[in-house]
């Protein structure tokens, strides 16, 4: 048998036993298989990875010690961004923020617009939250029912739904799976969102094109199931088009082109001093829940609570109480042992030498500019449907073609995209995956219902293989290697 073909043979061997591990966790534990099950899955796959190669090519375990604290090394800032985010997302919901951005939004429901709107709606949820489970956990499930109400289907609801939540998802530097593609690829989390703008806009633009057509083309009645939430967060949260300001805040920084980190930092402080000033009585019921004395100590207690653990008010609507529930730094735990973990296979694979092996196998797909961004978007949808995680997608794609983006001389920000507009976006559209077994769940549609109707994770990685095709915004940082 060929020497290549062997190593090919062998390479697979780890990966294997990730896939059916993979397959057993998620049969076992379902959507709760990131909490813990996938890690075990994948320290074990690492372990399969290191134990054939130092028997069978005797590398030396100082060599996989190396690569394991490299690979861990390279996300430490990226691991920062997601505490950081934790906490934006506790500051931004008790200060207000979030809950106004929902209030806003939901006034402007109307029938002919519907689909367009909740498609919107979940957009903006999700780009300030960071979060699509979130967004399609409490917006989405509301939006829902209005939908019902007015006569959708709950199939093209839902579409509307994902649409929206995945498009914030994917550009929001609240994003655990945008700060992960691209500190895995060493972009610049901001310079990685801005180069992902010339696949993403246009595909969630011709999105939002077909929910105003569906919508229009649809009759119904006005609903006023909307008004439960909107008073609801009117009666436990001071809203304001003052907390606007933080948002814009935020926008400014990022505009100025500050550090992620900065932005980050800075953003969950005046989230924090917004809470203080127009939220001060969730900042003292939460206090005073962990401490007693002065109004001082208990808002200050407050204020730390609301950045670094999980918090839940009562609003007398239990889908509200979802909605203004937050995870904090703690809740950011799960996200980061996960990234570690994959670091590990990851590393281990590198080491081994079996992700040149597997991509050995690719390299007659990337010696043309189109080639190489289609096989790479191929490779991650593939992955979410091989491996069930996007986290994994994102880390194996990225692993798998970063030498052969680098050896054609394109720049690492075009691989994190390409990476994004396949792993991330499709990852609802399967079935036995957490993503798409999650939502699912949560919307109580299963998964190939409502994945036609998914336009937007239909179209984006479409969208970057035609962008691949043509080349634009694609270009090459040094002469291609003969």
């Amino acid at each position: 048998m060929n020497t290549n073909l062997k190593r090919t043979l062998l390479a697979l061997v780890p990966l294997g036993v990730l896939i059916l591990l993979l397959a057993l966790d998620i049969s076992i534990f379902g959507a709760d298989s990131i909490l813990g099950a996938s890690q075990v899955a994948l320290l074990t796959s690492a372990g399969v990875c290191i134990c054939l190669s130092t028997w069978l090519y005797k590398i030396p375990w100082k060599q996989f010690e190396a690569a394991i604290s490299a690979h861990i090394g390279d996300v430490t800032t990226a691991i920062l961004i997601l505490f950081f985010i934790g906490a934006i997302s506790g500051t931004w919901t008790m200060s207000g923020v979030v809950p106004a951005f929902i209030y806003y939004g939901i006034r402007i429901i109307s029938p002919k617009v519907f689909l367009l709107t909740a498609c919107a709606l979940c957009a903006v949820v999700s780009l300030m939250t960071g979060s699509s489970w979130t967004t399609i956990a409490t917006v989405g499930v509301a939006l829902l029912g209005i939908g019902r109400a007015e006569g959708f289907s709950d199939a093209m609801t839902a579409g509307a739904i994902i649409s929206g939540a995945y498009f914030g998802d994917k550009i929001s530097p609240l994003s655990d799976t945008t700060v992960l593609a691209s500190s895995i690829n060493r972009v610049g989390l901001f310079e990685h969102i801005h180069y992902m703008y010339y696949t993403t806009i246009p595909s969630f633009v011709l999105t939002l094109l077909v929910f105003m057509v569906l919508g229009l083309t649809h009759g119904g009645m006005e609903s006023s199931q909307m008004e439960v939430y909107t008073s609801t967060l009117a009666a436990r949260f001071h809203i304001t088009p003052w907390l606007l300001l933080v948002p814009l805040i935020t926008g400014i920084l990022i505009w100025k082109r500050l550090p992620a980190l900065v932005v980050l930092a800075l953003s969950a402080l005046v989230a924090a001093i917004a809470a203080l000033v127009f939220q001060a009585d969730i900042v003292r019921e939460i206090g005073s829940a962990v401490t007693t004395g002065s109004p001082a100590r208990i808002c200050f207690a407050g204020v730390v609570e609301m950045i670094y653990n999980s918090v839940s008010l009562e609003t007398g609507v239990p889908d509200v109480n979802k909605l203004v529930a937050t995870r904090g730094m703690l809740g950011m735990l799960n996200t980061v042992y996960l990234i570690i973990c994959a670091m590990c296979f990851g590393a281990a694979m590198q080491a081994s030498g079996m992700i040149a092996d597997l991509s050995r196998v690719l390299q007659p797909l990337t010696r043309t500019r189109a080639g190489l961004v289609g096989s790479t978007v191929a490779t991650g949808t593939l992955l979410n449907g091989i491996v069930s995680d996007q986290y994994l997608a994102i880390i194996l794609t990225s692993n798998i073609y970063r030498d052969s983006f680098e050896k054609e001389g394109y720049e690492a920000r075009l691989l994190s995209r390409s990476v994004e507009d396949s792993a991330t976006v499709t990852s609802p559209l399967v079935p036995w995956s957490s993503c798409g077994m999650t939502q699912a769940t949560i919307l109580s549609v299963p998964t190939l219902v409502y994945a036609p109707f998914c336009f937007f994770c239909i179209l984006s990685p479409l969208m970057s293989f035609l962008m691949g095709l043509i080349g634009w915004k694609i270009h090459q940082k040094s002469v291609k290697n003969s």
